[in-house]
């Protein structure tokens, strides 16, 4: 039989496969925790890591050990007290996990909650799976980045529509003067004797002779340093660097009126949460407009968005008009890709829902790149749905789902935002 005994040292990713099979066991306490966690998150600190706890007692394995005295209790096939399935009551002697409730004893031990940091990635893996995405839709969420051409210094080699003169000429003064300098280092020491020389021994004596002649060459080798040369010449360089082409606004827009009660509102939480992060995983830069509305609209942070317990009727109009004009003052300038989510109960005044049709689809569709209305209500279409559907086939960047139980969030979003085949 063959051993193999892998005596390499670890990696700085020593722990990585042990790290996976941890979270492949432990999944169900993992993703609980990772639905807890995004429960209480912001919008914007979706896309990051959380810390979760595993009671000690989910982390226990099976093993032998010695029972207390000779005496032996046994379950048996056929029993008339248990039955499988049944939960039986811990062996006296041992503590609890360390939950931190309960009174003082000088018996028993026990262990502390295992706290496990999940990454980045290993949340939003989590995130995705407990969504059911496949993994198409998931590859598609992946950044993508478009490369920009921008000047980065300069290279010996290149075209002539890119030689930079100054910077060409600049190199060829330094090579000049470089392979000049001794040469003229040694003119002028020649100069200097050849003053001394006409001093002592006049203008026809051989040594004078002999210095001009010298000087000369020195003049002549100067004068043959070629003023430029192909290694002087200096390209202007240029290189690919990834910016990101665009960048997004997501305008949250929720009904907030007295027939949308907590649980839909959570519900529409979540569906934003969903959008936010598919956005902000496609694009660099991405704004959020938060716009809550009953009789009247206005723009909201999101801890107000999801938790002001301000209500009233119903004009759905307000809101849509207020996003209209956010849009005309700061994204209309063409450098955005506009995208808005819309939640409510569908239940408009009834004047109100033709007005709701002309603004939607007059001025905001034709800013947006997408669209999406989802209407939060187990019963039948309301008279907003009902008004909304006489856009959907004109606009291609609008889409309309409906969502009864929050069970059905991941599936209308998956609808919503599956990859379309070119």
């Amino acid at each position: 039989m063959v051993r193999i005994i892998d005596r390499r040292f670890d990696s700085k990713n020593k722990s990585a496969v042990n790290r996976q099979r941890f979270v492949r066991r432990f999944k169900q306490q993992i993703r609980k925790a990772v639905s807890e966690a995004i429960q209480g998150r912001s919008i914007r600190d979706l896309d990051n890591g959380e810390k979760v706890s595993i009671p000690a007692k989910d982390l226990s394995e099976p093993h032998f050990q010695h029972g207390k005295g000779g005496i032996w209790e046994q379950v048996y096939a056929g029993n008339d007290q248990f039955s499988s399935g049944d939960l039986i009551n811990r062996p006296l002697g041992g503590g609890s996990g360390g939950s931190g409730s309960g009174k003082a004893s000088n018996e028993g031990e026990g262990e502390d909650d295992f706290v496990f940091q999940l990454s980045r990635e290993e949340f939003l893996d989590i995130f995705f799976d407990d969504l059911a995405l496949p993994n198409l839709v998931r590859t598609q969420l992946a950044r993508i980045t478009d490369y920009k051409t921008q000047r980065a210094g300069f290279t010996n080699s290149g075209v002539p529509a890119n030689i930079n003169i100054v910077r060409s000429m600049r190199g060829a003064l330094g090579r000049r003067l470089a392979l000049g300098s001794p040469y003229s280092s040694r003119l002028r020491e020649l100069q200097r004797e050849l003053e001394d020389a006409l001093l002592r021994f006049g203008e026809d004596s051989d040594e004078v002779r002999a210095l001009r002649e010298e000087i000369g060459k020195l003049r002549q080798k100067i004068d043959n340093i070629p003023f430029i040369d192909s290694f002087d010449l200096r390209y202007n360089n240029r290189v690919k660097v990834p910016q990101p082409t665009t960048q997004a606004v997501m305008f949250c827009v929720m009904d907030v009126s007295g027939s949308m009660d907590e649980e839909k509102k959570a519900t529409a939480k979540r569906f934003f949460m969903l959008l936010y992060l598919f956005l902000n995983r496609t694009y660099e830069h991405i704004d959020v407009v938060f716009i809550r509305h009953h009789t009247v609209a206005k723009e909201t942070d999101e801890d107000e968005f999801f938790h002001s317990r301000e209500s009233g009727g119903t004009v759905v109009s307000s809101a849509l008009n207020l996003m209209r004009d956010i849009i005309r003052e700061r994204y209309a300038g063409g450098q955005w890709n506009i995208y808005g989510a819309q939640a409510s109960d569908g239940d408009n005044w009834d004047n109100d829902s033709p007005i709701c049709k002309d603004v939607l689809g007059n001025d905001i569709l034709p800013w947006c790149q997408y669209f999406a209305y989802i209407e939060i209500t187990p019963g039948e279409p309301q008279n907003l749905w009902r008004e909304y559907e006489k856009l959907q086939s004109a606009h291609v960047n609008f889409a309309m789902q409906r969502i009864e139980k929050a069970a059905d969030i991941y599936p209308v979003f998956r609808e919503l935002f599956k990859k379309t085949l070119a």
